[in-house]
């Protein structure tokens, strides 16, 4: 069976320096995830260390057709994080076809 799609997720690591609390940090949490979700089309999930005041990891989820079509989407996600957080962001990004998802 020929590969129906694609997806990527994006293991996100934040830093967020400036964040004196939780609060201060949610503020700016939720911001990017809604930004990831609306603007850019990314699921998107807190996944780790929601009770430090610096730091967070989201894991962000994009769909294509086809492999330029997702690459071009999640580049898309990691230029904006870069410019976001210039000084806090790290992204992993890994790819796989419905096909090899499939038992």
């Amino acid at each position: 069976m020929a590969a129906s799609g694609f997806v990527a997720v994006l293991v996100i690591d934040l830093h967020f320096p400036e964040a004196g609390s939780l609060k201060s940090k949610r503020k700016d949490l939720s911001s990017i995830k809604a930004q990831l979700h609306g603007r850019l089309g990314a699921a998107v999930a807190e996944v780790a260390h929601q009770d430090l005041w610096q730091r967070a990891t989201l894991t962000a989820a994009l769909t294509g057709g086809s492999l330029s079509t997702l690459s071009s989407a999640a580049d898309n996600v990691e230029r904006w994080l870069q410019h976001r957080c210039p000084d806090g962001v790290h992204v992993q990004r890994i790819v796989a076809s419905v096909e090899d998802l499939q038992p």
